[in-house]
């Protein structure tokens, strides 16, 4: 789970990002959620767009490829989406830390 720091953090890295997968009017596909699996993969951090004739809400889309590959949705405006999966083996981004909460 993302502090919200670090989504902080990812959003401002996404800004700089180009728009790679593109959902349509063929909806959601098992090709969709193995283009975004690959690109996070290599990226970690992806942006997509939801198309008007796709038919279904950018955060719908957002969750549902989220929930398959067990990524982070990072952020949802407009069409457009972001989404995160840290590379265990190979991380490429260092998430700022979370403070741990001291009370005596």
């Amino acid at each position: 789970m993302l502090t919200s720091k670090q989504r902080a953090y990812l959003r401002s890295l996404a800004a700089k990002e180009d728009t790679i997968l593109m959902v349509g009017k063929g909806g959601m596909s098992g090709q969709i959620i193995k283009q975004a699996e690959d690109a996070l993969k290599k990226r970690e951090l992806i942006k997509g767009k939801v198309l008007e004739s796709a038919g279904t809400t950018p955060r719908e889309i957002a969750d549902e490829i989220s929930s398959a590959i067990k990524a982070e949705v990072v952020q949802v405006i407009g069409t457009k989406f972001v989404l995160y999966k840290r590379n265990e083996k190979e991380p490429k981004i260092e998430l700022p830390k979370s403070k741990a909460k001291n009370k005596a």
